[in-house]
């Protein structure tokens, strides 16, 4: 690679706007080295990879699917507070059709996943509706459910604990698929589809451009309405598995 082809390269990696991200992830995993060597040492057991950094994977994963819902809600110049209390009403919704039994269910495990994804669905809509159609700044909008959905979620479950014993919901959250945690099997698939909408469809470029300037967008031909509600039906969707 002669000179210029490098300084070419440089430059659109420093112009990149993942370029300080990346480097700030770089200097924490430097730091990590040089203080604590055996962070980084991997090992198998039991036929599964073991080690802190699978660890801090598995551990983060339930974050990683909150930060890209909230991606896209950002990306409109908005804001979700309600991220939390979702996830307690969709969770409440599947403890409550499981029940604490140990080895068996009254629900069909694949309809509990399909209702407490519709709940969380369903609540995103709510927010979305009182953004896009009620003209309602996203701070204040979210910041309703925010409060009312944990109250919601202990409705649902009537103020009690449940602890799940279920096998097949624990393997969600707790299982391994080819030696790795399957929570982050979920991670990648909500990843690629929104990369995929986001990259390879016009719906990440209008949700660029109303981000940008709603106002232009409306008179350009996009309906702004339309891809804050959108965006608000993605967000919860994408945050409500149950890693």
């Amino acid at each position: 690679m002669n000179p210029s082809s490098a300084s070419s390269l440089w430059g659109r990696l420093r112009n990149s706007s993942l370029f300080y991200p990346l480097l700030a992830l770089g200097l924490v995993m430097l730091f990590n080295l040089i203080f604590t060597p055996s962070f980084f040492r991997l090992e198998i057991k039991d036929g599964h990879l073991f080690g802190s950094l699978i660890d801090v994977l598995n551990r983060g994963s339930s974050l990683m699917l909150l930060a890209i819902g909230m991606t896209m809600v950002i990306a409109t110049a908005g804001v979700d507070l309600s991220v939390g209390a979702v996830v307690a009403i969709s969770a409440a919704v599947a403890t409550t059709l499981i029940g604490s039994v140990t080895d068996a269910t009254n629900t069909p495990f694949w309809l509990v996943i399909v209702i407490a994804l519709s709940a969380a669905t369903l609540c995103g809509v709510w927010n979305g509706l009182l953004v896009s159609r009620g003209n309602i700044q996203p701070m204040v909008a979210t910041l309703v459910l925010m409060v009312a959905g944990r109250g919601i979620a202990q409705l649902i479950t009537d103020g009690q604990i449940i602890t799940i014993y279920y096998p097949p919901f624990f393997y969600i959250g707790g299982g391994f698929l080819l030696g790795l945690p399957f929570p982050l099997f979920i991670v990648a698939a909500v990843f690629l589809f929104a990369w995929f909408i986001s990259r390879r469809t016009a719906i990440g470029m209008f949700v660029e451009s109303v981000g940008t300037n709603a106002s232009s967008s409306f008179h350009s031909g996009i309906n702004e309405k339309n891809i804050k509600l959108l965006v608000y039906i993605f967000a919860p969707s994408a945050q409500a598995w149950p890693v």
